[in-house]
């Protein structure tokens, strides 16, 4: 309803009054209670308007809400929007009164002179049509005077107490085939409550007022929500009753929800009226939809089946790792084809088993113009050729398609069914920016047809390309190097993980991209190839080049040494204006030696290095003495994160980069040291260099797998404790700490209630009850600031 101006304006006008002139009463909080008083509103601005704030004539004012009503009712029920002259006759409307008699008129209703139709007249919204209809039903209903119940042998009132009334006014509601006496339902079943009445006093004498128990009423519509009607009709059954303020089946969903954590309803058996107790809770939560997380619930296709309505109407779905099938596919892709003001936009559906039966059943939906899908993830699906060609049909055939992102990875679609988004690709409505396919069995052949298909295309608007754990080829790096010559091409990611890359095929990219000086290529990913250093000589070519604007480089497990870090750095220092940022050299061996000749880069000036990996990489004290050096070396370093995992600098080396991390020109806010053989001497000289340097932005730093013990976390909590202490990151897995360490870490965040730490990791360490009763302590502290503690 919050998305119609009309009931906008309603509301507005309602709470502007209520506030505004001070009214006493509580702000509506059902649409009965908002429509009623923007009825009172409209009859008194009448009477303000035309008799100086009294009404004249109450019975006249009585008289014309129910001729209107009654049109209102006559009409609904021939499901007709639009009457004739004739029509406000009949129910006793002079045409010429209602156009000046008052506010609730020229408010509420709107002539139309529609083309050879003569005069038409409208309400100016169906639901203030379904208002004054039901408000009409249900005082014609109490009206001894004027009892319709005589005129009207079958139909909605056929039986005569008011239980049965409204009894049958659900029947009715629930038979109808296209939803119209929804909202008129609603609204009649809120008019029962005294409260409402009250409201109402204008038109209602006391002695007319209706009073019965709305318990037979509630009973009724809760036996009907356990017949299991379909999950709309539920919905709007869960409106009645809090239209009738019981909110009974919604609390008992709330409880399951309120025990929390993921998969809180997994083995609840939940009765099929909890179930659509659980959509009504979920669709009018306070919190947005923004994303869905079916394995919050139960990540299972009955909970997903159930559940339909609010997948349609959130965001974004995850449905990773659901057991979904087939025939989830085909209920899920059918809800969002029978809803197109859907406001779902990305569809995770990685880990489960739609097969390409399901993939189809989603290509329907993704053929369908009115589908505003931008990113569907179908990892690990079990999708072959044949689901390929099925959603690139689908794709080809709807020019309107907004979908953006694909992920296809560890399926089998072959080299067969590549072709077949290779033909997709060269439409020039495809829209399609990131295309995810790793390990999906693809050769040279699928290889050469992506790349012909891309360069067909130079309106291709695809900018990521994923072959991680393919077997290209060299030849197949050629086709794609073919490609990356091209001038038209747009990829701006290339990702070719474990492809089988060798010297040759470097030649080729670096070759490629050389020639091409408006290439938008800024990430290349070749990690877990056997480039070596001659592979790496010919990447460096490519990163001397001006031209070049390669801003991240992954060469992770690449058989790189010392030579081929001495290539690179050599690239790079004589190229000012590089533009790499990222640079990644884990699980190679370029050893201290390496390292030095990756030192005399980050002196220069002009590098603008941001992040440097070098895990694993045979790295001393030596190498850190030389990496320390040259950052304290060059004031205007862009360093922000240095990685040193796994390597051995031990306490001296540690050192070394202390004396780093006390010069206030150093700008490193990241520093990884797992397993680096540091002891609490090494943590005292970390410590101490950061209280030293009240400018410091180091904000995480990583020493997992190491052995500070106790000593060594005393000196961090020494750290922790400095008001200047700008860390919100520490991580300390598995470094044989006790009690007492803990104990040390919870006083020192005790006494600084300005700490930025946010996250603390003591995962695989030895604090014992005694431990965590002190961090237990901490996390009571109201100055405490922690928001995830492992």
């Amino acid at each position: 309803m919050c998305h119609i101006p009309v009931f906008c304006w309603i509301a507005a006008t309602v709470l502007e009054r209520m506030l505004g002139e001070a009214e006493s009463g509580e702000i509506p909080k059902t649409l009965t209670q908002m429509f009623t008083h923007f009825l009172i509103f409209q009859i008194k601005h009448k009477d303000r308007k035309y008799h100086g704030n009294t009404d004249t004539d109450p019975q006249q004012t009585k008289k014309t809400i129910l001729a209107l009503g009654k049109l209102a009712f006559q009409q609904l029920e021939k499901g007709n929007l639009i009457f004739y002259e004739e029509d406000l006759r009949e129910c006793g409307i002079d045409v010429k009164v209602v156009s000046v008699y008052s506010g609730v008129c020229t408010q509420i209703f709107r002539e139309e002179f529609g083309l050879h139709l003569g005069k038409v007249f409208s309400f100016v919204h169906l639901s203030i049509q379904e208002f004054l209809a039901a408000l009409y039903a249900f005082l014609s209903f109490i009206s001894k005077k004027k009892n319709v119940l005589k005129q009207q042998k079958k139909g909605l009132f056929k039986r005569s107490t008011m239980s049965d009334f409204l009894m049958n006014a659900v029947d009715k509601a629930l038979q109808s085939e296209n939803e119209h006496l929804d909202l008129f339902l609603r609204f009649l079943l809120g008019l029962s409550l005294e409260s409402n009445q009250t409201l109402l006093q204008g038109l209602l004498t006391q002695r007319k007022r209706s009073s019965h128990s709305k318990e037979e009423t509630v009973n009724y519509i809760k036996e009907k929500i356990r017949e299991n009607p379909s999950p709309e009709k539920s919905i709007n059954l869960f409106h009645c009753l809090n239209e009738l303020k019981d909110h009974s089946l919604v609390q008992e969903v709330q409880t399951y929800l309120s025990r929390g954590g993921d998969h809180c309803l997994h083995g609840a058996s939940l009765s099929p009226a909890q179930w659509s107790a659980l959509v009504f809770v979920l669709l009018n939560s306070e919190e947005e939809l923004d994303e869905f997380d079916l394995s919050k619930f139960d990540p299972s296709e009955e909970c997903l089946l159930r559940l339909l309505p609010v997948v349609t109407a959130s965001r974004k779905a995850v449905l990773d790792n659901c057991s979904i099938t087939d025939k989830g596919c085909a209920a899920l892709a059918s809800a969002l084809r029978s809803n197109p003001s859907s406001h779902l936009r990305e569809l995770n559906l990685n880990y489960n088993k739609p097969g390409d039966s399901g993939v189809k059943q989603l290509s329907a939906l993704l053929e369908d113009p009115h589908c505003k899908l931008e990113k569907l993830q179908l990892d690990n699906c079990s999708i072959t050729d044949e689901g390929c060609a099925a959603l690139a049909s689908a794709l080809r055939s709807n020019p309107s398609s907004y979908l953006r992102e694909l992920n296809l990875n560890h399926n089998k679609p072959g080299d067969s069914g590549v072709k077949q988004l290779s033909a997709l690709q060269k439409e020039p409505h495809c829209k399609l920016e990131k295309l995810q396919l790793d390990n999906c069995s693809i050769t040279e052949e699928g290889c050469a047809a992506l790349a012909s298909a891309l360069r067909s295309n130079p309106s291709s608007h695809l900018r990521e390309l994923n072959l991680n754990y393919n077997k290209p080829g060299h030849s197949g790096v050629k086709q794609l190097s073919a490609l990356l010559k091209d001038p038209h091409c747009k990829l701006e990611k290339l990702q070719l993980v474990n492809c089988s890359i060798t010297e040759k095929s470097c030649a080729a990219l670096a070759s490629a991209l050389r020639s091409n000086p408006s290439s938008h290529l800024r990430e290349l990913n070749l990690n877990y190839n056997k480039p070596g250093d001659s592979g790496v000589k010919q990447l460096s070519a490519l990163l001397k080049d001006p031209h070049c604007k390669l801003e991240k480089l992954q060469l992770y497990n690449c058989s790189i040494t010392d030579d081929g870090c001495a290539a690179l750095s050599s690239a790079l220092r004589s190229n000012p204006s590089s533009h790499l940022r990222e640079l990644n050299l884990n699980y190679n061996k370029p050893g201290d030696s390496g390292v030095k000749q990756l030192s005399a880069l980050l002196k220069e000036p002009h590098c603008k290095l941001e992040k440097l990996q070098l895990d694993k990489c045979s790295i001393t004290d030596e190498g850190c003495a030389a990496l320390a050096s040259a950052l304290r070396s060059n004031p205007s370093s862009h360093l922000r994160e240095l990685n040193l995992n796994f390597n051995k600098p031990g306490d001296s080396g540690v050192k070394q980069l202390s004396t780093l991390l006390e010069d206030p020109h150093c700008k490193l806010e990241k520093l990884e040291l797992v397993n680096c053989s540091i002891t609490d001497e090494g943590c005292a000289a970390l410590a101490s260099a950061l209280r030293s340097n009240p400018s410091s932005h180091l904000r995480e730093l990583n020493l997992s797998l190491n052995k500070p013990r106790d000593s060594g976390v005393k000196q961090l909590s020494a750290l922790l404790e400095d008001l200047h202490c700008k860390l919100e990151k520490l991580q300390l897995y598995n470094c044989s700490i006790t009690d007492k360490g803990c104990a040390a870490l919870a006083s020192a965040l005790r006494s600084n209630p300005s700490s930025h730490l946010r996250e603390l990791n003591l995962n695989y360490n030895k604090p014992g009850d005694s431990g965590v009763k002190q961090l237990s302590a901490l996390l009571e502290d109201p100055h405490c600031k922690l928001e995830k503690l492992e």
